[in-house]
Parts: structure tokens; sequence; C-alpha cells
């Protein structure tokens, strides 16, 4: 089942990226995703699996039938797989990658001061334990 999943690892710490997995949350009508903060075991075990070196690891990683995307293709790769008006933004990918990227950067490096940042990783209810990897 896992192997079916796209894998989204995020900064469980960030409160811009908690969000975000909310927001992807909300919208995966098809239960595509799971979820791992990149403090996690699993996402540590996972990147290595995958020859991805940690010093790589970024706010932000979406993994899809064992290929890594990251920073704006990995957001714009989620994008793609949600439901309703939200794939089309998928569409931004034709902007040239060091253009995304350098947005995407921007806000990566300004995100604590912007958004806060939390002591410990976001914990999900219950509910939602299914959709995280630990």
């Amino acid at each position: 089942m896992v192997a079916e999943k796209k894998i989204v690892l995020f900064d469980g710490v960030c409160n811009l990226c908690s969000s975000a997995v909310q927001f992807i949350i909300k919208r995966d009508k098809k239960n595509k995703f799971l979820f791992a903060s990149l403090q996690s075991g699993s996402a540590s075990e996972l990147l290595k699996k995958l020859n991805y070196a940690e010093s790589d690891f970024n706010s932000f990683i979406l993994i899809d039938k064992n290929k890594i995307y990251t920073h704006s293709s990995a957001v714009l790769r989620v994008l793609k797989y949600l439901s309703s008006a939200w794939s089309i933004l998928y569409l931004f990918v034709i902007v040239p990658k060091f253009i995304r990227d350098g947005i995407y950067n921007f806000i990566a490096k300004h995100r604590y001061k912007w958004f806060g940042k939390k002591e410990e990783c976001w914990i999900p209810t219950p509910e939602l334990k299914e959709k995280f990897l630990d």
C-alpha cells in the first residue's frame, strides 16, 4: 500500500509546512498521500534508501514512485494530484525551474520568521494517524 502512495516529507516544526500538510489532507479526496516529518526516523530511512543525502534535506520533499521531487517541483506535483481546481496550478511547471525555485527558496529561507516555528513536530489527530508513516 505504501508503494502506491505519494509520500510528502515536511519540516515538522515549521508552521507553514504543517499548514501545507493540513491543506493537502483536506483536498486529498482520493487518499493518494502519506506524510512524515523530516525529523522522523521514517523520513530518514526512506531518504537513505533512495540515496538522498541528509545534507540535502529540504523543507518539502515529495516521493512519487521512488523518485524524489524537491523545491517548487515538489509543491507543483502535489497540487497536480489534488482534487478540484488546485490541479490547474500545475501549469506553473512551464515557468523555468530557476525562477520557481528562486521564489521557493526565498519563502523557505524566511518561513520561520514569517510563519513561526514550533518547539515540537505537529502531531496528527487520531483520525489522521493512518496518513502518517510514524
